[in-house]
């Protein structure tokens, strides 16, 4: 091996002995020779007692050694009891864990507001320099306790990642921000800025924002969650006050000023998106009330619970977070389809539910793996004989009969017990953000339309382009074609509707069945199997519910289209080929089947 090889493997024989020898252990509890690098954490916090709970429970949890943290912690002029709960997390840190230092400023209110302010989200321009002094003193208070990062934090922010410190500290970079996702596209990070400082729309935000492409990317713009290494003497550079920066032209801004004076100083600033650090906010528009903040808090707990677990809460926080009184939406009842064999999804749409304050009935879904020849025969179940997959080419699946009946038995309740209206939801669905305002909006136009309806679509698989408003209506239209049965709102005439045509005699997947009914199903041949078709659907517009996963995510999972095909004896012939070919270009490019049933 020549002279370069051997000292190569001698450098990563070193680079190793070191870590071995002076490094800290994958728990972070600083077992050997070198110390972790002291952090100081800069918080601040104003009406924001809905948010901390989770947020000082997940500052709990970062796998980090406590007493290389300090916390730096201010709040005032609060309107609700953001002091309360930071006194008491305060009291209850300060005797559990070891923490270097808790240094905390927290007023009292009154005074709610500061100078000319008309509610909690009006930023004036004494807000904006009230704020700008609490950073710089957090800034200059961490370069004086010779931190070796600073770590300023939003308590807006849920940093669901417990190894976060670590990574980003690892990253090496003069300034890092991890990438945080929130209920929309919005983030804790630009990839564009105007000449006149405003937010510019590039190419560049998507792929990051969605992980298509990861690791650290260069930046003009970060914000809500930024690590500074102020070890690296370029640091000093920075500021969040404007007159500390050389022909600063920019707005009076925190965050602006100091992501103009780390470009002005050719300080790099990056965003890392190479794990999933956790989640941000959507910050309220200036009219907003508090309130707002409240409801924008459930719809990220939501967007949470659609793919992980819950935000957690610590025992001493959890006294401070209150649940809506639940109740059926003035329905007369809400029904959730589960298999018993999904005890995960029952368990999230609970606690979505409650998120939610709504009360629902549990109905055990049919199980195609349960179903045989017997039972069909004994159900009475004959598969339509012109059906056939358009693009599998198969019968049903015993997975999309149990979705069906799963629906049918739900429709013979309403039946039986003459339920005027009712909500029937899947259980594998994401809510729309805002989903009960937005569901009562709805409700609230059909009242005032007094329109009749049957069937109202609160989630499905759109396949038609052209859908016309209902005269009258701004948020309902007419449905063409669609697939999947997410969530309806369904009367009693729409059940009684949907059961007269005795659909079991010529089964087809609920979500063929359900257009057939309402007369806007492309095959004729299928259509006329049921000459009365005059079921009233009408479909929100936009969608109120929308899947947790589609076809391809990872954790997606079908039990309808990963099961087996109905028996041969319960079969009928297959449709013609041109009948085929005639649904297949009716879908082309609404994407394949129903498989996110």
């Amino acid at each position: 091996m020549n002279l370069v090889g051997n000292l190569s493997c001698l450098s990563v024989v070193t680079v190793l002995l070191c870590h071995i020898i002076c490094g800290q252990n994958a728990d972070g509890d600083n077992s050997g020779i070198r110390n972790a690098p002291t952090v100081m954490i800069a918080v601040l916090a104003r009406n924001k007692a809905h948010t901390l709970p989770y947020f000082l429970t997940l500052i709990e949890k970062l796998v980090y050694p406590k007493s290389r943290i300090s916390l730096w912690i201010r709040s005032d002029h609060n309107e609700d009891n953001t002091p309360d709960v930071l006194r008491d997390w305060i009291s209850y840190a300060q005797k559990t864990y070891d923490y270097h230092s808790i240094n905390s400023e927290i007023l009292s209110s009154p005074p709610f507001r500061l100078g000319e302010e008309t509610g909690p989200a009006h930023w004036t321009s004494l807000r904006f320099t009230h704020v700008i002094q609490l950073r710089e003193e957090a800034l200059e208070t961490a370069r004086q306790l010779w931190a070796d990062f600073v770590w300023f934090l939003d308590s807006d922010v849920f940093i669901t990642e417990p190894n976060a410190l670590k990574e980003l500290i690892a990253k090496d970079k003069v300034v890092a921000a991890p990438m945080l996702s929130s209920d929309g596209m919005y983030s804790n990070f630009w990839c564009g800025m105007t000449d006149e400082y405003y937010y510019k729309r590039t190419d560049e935000y998507q792929p990051i924002y969605y992980r298509e492409q990861t690791g650290c990317f260069h930046v003009p713009m970060v914000h809500s969650s930024v690590i500074i290494d102020l070890r690296k003497a370029v640091s000093n550079k920075l500021t969040f006050v404007p007159n500390k920066i050389v022909n600063y032209s920019g707005p009076h801004d925190d965050i602006i000023t100091f992501a103009v004076g780390a470009n002005k100083s050719d300080i790099p600033l990056f965003v890392c998106n190479d794990m999933m650090y956790g989640f941000v906010m959507i910050p309220m528009e200036q009219n907003d009330p508090l309130e707002t903040d409240y409801d924008q808090l459930v719809n990220l707990k939501l967007e949470v619970l659609a793919e992980f677990d819950p935000l957690p809460l610590s025992d001493v926080m959890a006294k401070y977070i209150q649940y809506p009184e639940p109740d059926t939406l003035g329905l007369d009842e809400i029904y959730v389809i589960n298999l018993e064999r999904r005890p995960e999804r029952r368990l999230r749409m609970e606690r979505s539910l409650k998120e939610l304050g709504i009360v629902a009935k549990f109905i055990p879904a049919v199980d195609g793996r349960k179903l045989d020849d017997a039972l069909l025969l004994e159900m009475g179940i004959t598969q339509m004989t012109e059906y056939s997959d358009p693009y599998k080419k198969r019968p049903m699946t015993m997975g999309e009969i149990g979705c069906f009946m799963s629906h049918y038995n739900i429709w013979n309740e309403v039946a039986q017990f003459g339920l005027s209206a009712v909500l029937v939801l899947e259980d594998d669905i994401r809510f729309e953000p805002f989903f009960r305002k937005k569901l009562y909006s709805l409700m609230d136009e059909l009242r005032d339309m007094r329109a009749q309806w049957d069937l109202v679509y609160l989630g499905r698989k759109r396949l038609e382009k052209e859908e016309p408003l209902v005269p009258g209506a701004k948020q309902l239209v007419r449905p063409g074609y669609s697939y999947w049965t997410l969530g309806y709102m369904l009367s009693l005439t729409g059940a009684r509707k949907l059961l007269a045509a005795r659909p079991l005699d010529n089964l087809v997947p609920v979500d063929e069945y359900l257009p057939i009914l309402f007369d806007r199903h492309p095959e004729e041949s299928w259509r006329d199997r049921f000459p009365r078709r005059d079921l009233v659907a009408l479909s929100a517009a936009p969608l109120l519910l929308y899947p947790t996963h589609y076809t391809g995510d990872k954790g997606y999972v079908s039990d309808t289209e990963n099961s087996e095909v109905i028996p041969e004896p319960l079969r009928g012939a297959s449709r013609p080929p041109a009948a085929d070919q005639h649904l297949r270009q009716h879908r082309q490019g609404h994407g394949q089947g129903r498989s996110e049933l």
